[in-house]
């Protein structure tokens, strides 16, 4: 593990931290020594979580859309950690709602925006004055979906790539206090989320975009089903979110998984056409 820039007993605030990268982040922080304050939506998540945990983590029902949650959570970490300030956020709540954007149901695509991107600013700003104390770190998991976007994912692409563009202004407006915002960048990761995602492309797609969608919902589907079964490990994110808020110096930007490297690195930066033509096969397979 890279040197500490966090010396003595480091706390942090996970957002989303029922499953996936939120659940693995929250107890590997734990089982390092961390003072964790994890963010669930209901009470049998808390229950999991602290089966799983130390008897020092501290479940919070938190959900970032709601302003009632967050500030009751903003009150509840800043008695526990009092003069010290926290020490780190990790914003990783999120939601997928995949589908043609012609079909799109306007409130679902204000949905993803209210928990993507929204949500991720209203926790922020209300931990700001303690991150501040401690000269903490944001940790942003965005996705390589904010920095490539794809056919049938429109509307999570369009906040993630929101999410990306607000981390990087908060990395500049924060920096006089020492302030680190950082973005993580998974690819594909075996999460509930796209089983999840995969539902509610059942329940949002009608016949008329069946029928002008059908071989793109078909690969949509594939792919989320492949990322299911053969996504990375959870666990792998988690240990770069730790590394993130660790290490002496940390990168701008950690893309975790092959797939996010080659996307960050070469196909970010194709021209458009010769994009649209990779996804295109892509789509077909």
């Amino acid at each position: 593990m890279s040197q500490r820039a966090i010396l003595v007993t480091p706390t942090v605030l996970v957002t989303g931290a029922s499953t996936g990268i939120g659940r693995a982040t929250a107890l590997l922080l734990d089982s390092h020594g961390f003072t964790v304050f994890a963010g669930v939506r209901r009470s049998e998540d808390a229950a999991s979580l602290a089966a799983a945990a130390s008897a020092s983590l501290v479940s919070l029902i938190l959900d970032v859309t709601k302003p009632a949650d967050i500030a009751a959570a903003a009150e509840t970490i800043e008695m526990a950690v009092g003069a010290a300030g926290l020490n780190g956020l990790v914003n990783n709540a999120g939601t997928a709602h995949p589908g043609p954007l012609e079909f799109a149901p306007l409130q679902s695509f204000r949905d993803q925006l209210e928990v993507n991107l929204v949500g991720q600013l209203a926790v922020t700003q209300a931990m700001l004055p303690l991150l501040r104390t401690a000269k903490g770190r944001i940790i942003n998991v965005t996705s390589i979906g904010g920095l490539v976007a794809g056919t049938m994912l429109g509307p999570y692409n369009a906040s993630k790539f929101a999410f990306e563009a607000l981390t990087h202004v908060l990395r500049q407006e924060l920096a006089p206090w020492g302030i680190e915002a950082i973005a993580i960048e998974p690819g594909q990761i075996a999460t509930p989320i796209w089983a999840t995602s995969l539902g509610r492309t059942d329940a949002l797609i009608g016949a008329e975009a069946t029928a002008l969608y059908g071989e793109k919902i078909a690969g949509a589907r594939r792919m989320a089903t492949n990322a299911a079964v053969n996504g990375l490990p959870a666990i792998e994110v988690a240990q770069v979110i730790e590394k993130a808020l660790t290490a002496a110096r940390p990168k701008t930007r950690y893309a975790v998984g092959n797939d996010a490297k080659i996307g960050a690195a070469i196909i970010a930066r194709l021209p458009d056409r010769t994009r649209d033509r990779l996804f295109a096969g892509r789509r077909r397979k």
